[in-house]
């Protein structure tokens, strides 16, 4: 009887076309050649390896979903193998990605004018242009509507005051996606750097997503053209529908963390010897592994079928809550566990777990928490919204 991939027990890579197979190959093999040497000392360091760009955009993974303007135009499978293999890395590496094609990409290509997208796509797909996503507040967190950043009509102009928090990549974006009240409803702007008034500074002391940068936005009275407005949507509908593009991506890249620390563990307790035996012998040790690849099988299943619906048309966000929800737990609940397999050994950064396990605690917030993809599923159920 042939012996089954410990890392994917269900041949969920029989299930992938010869394309998505070469692209998670290419990825991985980025991931393992160029990316994992230095995660580690740049999560110690606190430092965003911007070094990766440059290679990140020629492999064609930033605004890769979208077709036209300079984009790969894949699939949303491999969308997803393309966030799992980058987040089998580090989480901040996912969300740099992430960030850039499906929060910032994305509402320029679904909302934009024409010259926006001829002017920032290009740009953005050769990472020579990075974008960073308002939206958050923080007063707000999880109720998006209570937002006091507002924009109000100057003649061809607007102009913008308020903040926002939480924001990925906000210290080197060359733009910014910013989602603003005015008097017709939400609107969403593109604010360039150096347009006065916009600040941006980068949050510091952070004990989860090291290797990411996180910032503020600060706008006083930021003079925005109406050029820059999003002229395709108003109202909450379109920062919602960005979040569920960048939902998706989580939903597949945290098992892509979960992978990382079920390998490294399973290394572990077969050379770990305790009492004249492996720990690998043990029947405690064992049912830990199994509950571990039981966690990672029921997602890479879920992720899998998720995609495909994405791709023929059929997802509702409904269904990205569930997955977001499931994946991200059972990825967290597998880092703290092979942490704790790994002793005294799983405090440091010579092992994987610790890293992801804490970058897992952000991943489990942001994007919507697991309490609120819980009431979604739940407001589904029912018909009843107990938000």
């Amino acid at each position: 009887m042939r012996k089954l991939d410990p890392s994917d027990l269900y041949n969920i890579r029989g299930q992938l076309s010869e394309d998505e197979c070469l692209i998670q190959d290419t990825v991985a093999r980025f991931v393992d050649e160029k990316a994992m040497p230095l995660i580690a000392d740049c999560f110690e360091q606190g430092r965003f390896p911007k070094e990766l760009i440059p290679e990140i955009a020629e492999l064609g993974l930033l605004g890769s979903s979208i077709e036209g303007y300079d984009c790969a135009g894949l699939n949303s499978v491999s969308y997803g193998l393309i966030c799992q293999e980058l987040e089998r890395c580090d989480s901040g590496l996912r969300s740099f990605v992430s960030v850039q094609s499906s929060l910032c990409m994305y509402p320029i290509y679904a909302f934009g004018s024409e010259e926006q997208k001829q002017q920032w796509l290009p740009l953005m797909a050769r990472g020579e242009v990075i974008g960073c996503f308002g939206l958050t507040e923080s007063h707000g967190g999880s109720d998006p509507m209570n937002m006091n950043t507002y924009a109000r009509r100057d003649g061809d102009d607007w102009i913008i005051k308020g903040s926002k928090m939480w924001i990925t990549n906000g210290s080197i974006a060359d733009i910014a996606i910013v989602w603003a009240l005015t008097d017709d409803g939400v609107q969403g702007f593109i604010l360039e750097r150096g347009m006065k008034g916009f600040d941006a500074p980068e949050i510091k002391h952070k004990m989860s997503l090291r290797a990411s940068i996180t910032s503020e936005l600060y706008f006083d009275d930021v003079r925005v053209p109406d050029a820059n407005r999003l002229p395709a949507v108003t109202g909450l509908k379109g920062p919602l529908s960005c979040l569920t593009q960048a939902r998706y991506g989580i939903c597949w890249g945290p098992l892509g963390a979960a992978i990382d620390c079920h390998r490294q563990v399973l290394d572990y307790v077969a050379d770990r010897k305790l009492f004249q035996r492996p720990l690998a012998a043990t029947q405690t040790v064992q049912i830990r592994l199994a509950d571990m690849a039981r966690r990672i099988t029921t997602g890479q299943l879920l992720a899998l079928h998720l995609g495909r619906m994405k791709d023929a048309g059929s997802m509702h966000p409904t269904q990205v809550s569930l997955a977001k929800w499931n994946n991200v737990r059972a990825a967290l609940d597998i880092a703290r566990d092979a942490r704790d397999l790994l002793g005294g050994s799983g405090i440091t950064l010579e092992y994987k777990p610790i890293r992801h396990m804490l970058n897992l605690e952000s991943v489990i917030t942001y994007e919507g928490t697991e309490t609120v993809h819980q009431l979604v599923v739940g407001r589904e159920l029912t018909g009843i919204n107990a938000f």
